[in-house]
């Protein structure tokens, strides 16, 4: 679903995934991504480089998949969206930043090869869901509730 918000990066992990769960038993994932830009200098015809680096973040099974999958130096392909999320320090100064809410996440196979294994599909049920880490709530699929994709990830 398109809403004019949508980005596709291309680059390399910079930071192992660090996976954790919300109260309410939904897995999330952050990593960082650098995405290198390369271009000649038509006046120096030196190459230059810039460097941007990216927060991304993913929910429930993709979350659960990427901690799984990725480590630091993966090549990967991210395509989600921008979104920007403000907090308060203990100091009480305001802070936000701007992720990548991730919707789709994939190796590049431009400089590597990958084995790609797919999970059991998971129901609604709680068919095939993997078991919640202990001392945590079970995934809401899992307690018979399914995900609602409507509601504020954090």
């Amino acid at each position: 679903m398109s809403n004019g918000n949508t980005v596709v990066l291309v680059g390399n992990v910079t930071r192992d995934p660090e996976l954790r769960w919300t109260a309410t038993g939904q897995a999330t994932t952050t990593f960082g991504l650098a995405v290198n830009r390369r271009w000649q200098n038509r006046q120096t015809q030196e190459w230059e480089e810039a460097t941007s680096f990216f927060d991304v973040v993913c929910w429930r099974e993709m979350a659960e998949n990427a901690a799984e999958s990725l480590v630091r130096g993966s090549r990967v392909i991210v395509t989600g969206r921008l979104e920007q999320r403000s907090w308060e320090t203990p100091e009480g100064e305001r802070r936000s930043k701007i992720e990548v809410v991730a919707d789709e996440i994939g190796p590049s196979l431009r400089w590597a090869t990958a084995q790609v294994t797919k999970n059991e599909r998971r129901g609604p049920t709680g068919e095939g869901a993997r078991p919640a880490p202990a001392g945590r709530p079970a995934p809401a699929a899992a307690q018979g509730g399914g995900y609602d994709y409507d509601e504020e990830p954090f």
